[in-house]
């Protein structure tokens, strides 16, 4: 009995891991892309991939730390130009640019994760009690979140940060007034996202079959209205960790963020560089203005892929397309491949030369098959 049992658990496990796997937000989207979605979010995922490896190898990578000013061989000169001794050059502080620009990516991932999932909780939770119980509770959750909702981004990060921390910070609240700050504005974008798709859920039918049957309250609320209500998570994540590293970058640039003495931030240092563009001394300000730019956009690129896979406009539009040029091939004569004025509904030059190469695919194949 036990001879016959173990090939079965041993053929089994693989496939529910590699199911497990595929059904994966970003594997399951990167598994659906196709041409330029498909580029779009490898890139996203490759530049993203980078600065958390960076981010959590950067005891390891950081020729200098964050703080340091002198080696074996004396203190750093100020303003040194990128050579062999300092790969990015110096500040005027007599910083390495190169280790503060390492150190400033594990700062940038920890105020990322803190505040997302400190958004991604009170968030959550708050929408779905909000859109599953409604009445007197969800107008007062609409009109607080309304009003939070109303004010800019980063005047309300700053206030929440000065409001914490007093304008001055070590490394751990830094980080903690810092995704506090980004929290509280994070919240009502997921609060409204939340109420929304448990308004919509607590309606249907097996929500109502579990009411029926006798389950709580919070056993329906968790287990059929919130597990049916998470589809858009992934990218509201990607598109509030940008908006993170700006607001952070904004914070430090305007001198409410993390202290320079306690850790690494991008922003902080381009606020100390800019009387150095005027003197000719790039480096200070475009190494740490390039990582900004670059986390920012490899993060974008992915949110922007999962929003346009998410997006049933665009399934369905590139369904139609896919239809339409299938049946361009299957009408086309033999011999002659679908002209762009034959294949109806296409309306670009690319749009008839893919059905022009799909048509003279179908013949090819079919003079294969005779």
């Amino acid at each position: 009995m036990s001879l016959n049992s173990t090939p079965v658990a041993s053929t089994e496990n693989p496939r529910s891991l590699r199911a497990i796997w595929r059904r994966l937000p970003v594997i399951h989207h990167l598994r659906q892309s196709v041409g330029l979605q498909r580029g779009m979010l490898v890139a996203g995922l490759i530049i993203t991939g980078l600065f958390v490896l960076v981010a959590i190898f950067a005891p390891l990578l950081a020729p200098y730390g964050y703080g340091q000013l002198r080696d074996d061989s004396g203190r750093f000169a100020p303003q040194q130009p990128p050579g062999p001794a300092h790969l990015l050059g110096t500040t005027v502080g007599g910083y390495d640019v190169l280790s503060r620009v390492i150190w400033g990516s594990q700062t940038a991932l920890l105020v990322i994760v803190f505040a997302v999932l400190l958004s991604i909780f009170a968030g959550i939770l708050l929408g779905l009690v909000s859109g599953y119980l409604g009445g007197w509770v969800d107008r007062v959750l609409v009109v607080i979140a309304d009003a939070v909702y109303a004010f800019p981004t980063l005047l309300l990060a700053i206030v929440t940060a000065i409001v914490i921390t007093g304008g001055e910070s070590d490394l751990l609240g830094g980080i903690l007034a810092a995704a506090i700050s980004i929290t509280v504005v994070f919240i009502p974008q997921y609060f409204r996202v939340i109420r929304a798709e448990a308004v919509r859920v607590k309606s249907e039918a097996f929500v109502e079959s579990a009411k029926v049957i006798g389950a709580k309250a919070p056993r329906v609320m968790f287990r059929h209205v919130l597990r049916n209500s998470t589809r858009t998570l992934p990218l509201i994540f990607t598109l509030n960790s940008s908006e993170a590293i700006l607001t952070l970058a904004g914070l430090g640039f305007l001198g409410f963020g993390i202290e320079p003495t306690k850790a690494a931030e991008w922003g902080y240092d381009l606020n100390k560089s800019l009387s150095d563009v005027t003197a000719g001394i790039w480096w200070t300000s475009v190494f740490p203005g390039l990582a900004i730019v670059l986390v920012v956009l490899g993060i974008t690129l992915i949110g922007e892929s999962l929003n346009d896979l998410a997006d049933p406009r665009l399934r369905a539009r590139r369904r139609r397309r896919g239809a339409t040029a299938a049946d361009a091939a299957a009408s086309a004569p033999l011999g002659s491949p679908a002209s762009a004025t034959d294949v109806v509904g296409v309306t670009s030059a690319s749009e008839a030369a893919a059905a022009s190469s799909t048509a003279t695919t179908g013949i090819d194949d079919q003079e294969a098959g005779r």
